[in-house]
């Protein structure tokens, strides 16, 4: 049994050493304030977006690819998986999990170029697909064409299609 024993040899003939204790550092003083009050004041608030800023279906401007009304039904379900994607006259790779990740599910992209190399989660959201950046901001739109096709695009207009 002596395998299961631990030894004093360490790596490569040396002594064990064990890391140096960490050192305490000095913390700087923390200062409080009362905060303004926010309906007295409201220029520090940016203004709100005008009505014809949005596509139809509440989406920003230059993403809505199809109606939502004339898309087919989504399952969150359904989209787990690999998906061949293409995009700017390029194909690449999506898979998409059910693992939560802030809002959305974990997903990712291996071969991509452009904004989807950015991708790190994705949900459905009514009749649409929304891939997102690894910080949780919209990245693409897409919508169910087929039985096993999506359409749509990036944020900044590139078409995009999934496909199995």
């Amino acid at each position: 049994m002596t395998g299961c024993q631990r030894t004093s040899m360490g790596g490569f003939g040396s002594q064990d050493v064990s890391p140096a204790p960490l050192q305490a550092q000095p913390v700087p003083t923390v200062s409080s304030s009362q905060l303004p009050d926010p309906t007295t004041n409201t220029s520090q608030f940016p203004a709100a977006p005008n009505a014809g800023t949005a596509a139809p279906g509440g989406a920003p401007a230059g993403t809505q690819v199809a109606a939502a009304p004339n898309a087919l039904d989504v399952t969150k379900e359904s989209m787990v998986g690999n998906w061949r994607v293409s995009s700017a006259g390029s194909s690449c790779d999506m898979f998409l999990t059910l693992t939560n990740l802030g809002s959305g599910s974990r997903g990712g992209t291996r071969g991509c170029a452009g904004e989807l190399t950015t991708m790190g989660s994705w949900e459905v959201a009514g009749k649409q697909v929304v891939l997102k950046d690894r910080g949780g901001n919209p990245i693409a739109r897409l919508y169910k064409t087929a039985d096993a096709r999506f359409d749509g695009s990036t944020n900044g207009g590139q078409p995009v299609s999934l496909s199995r």
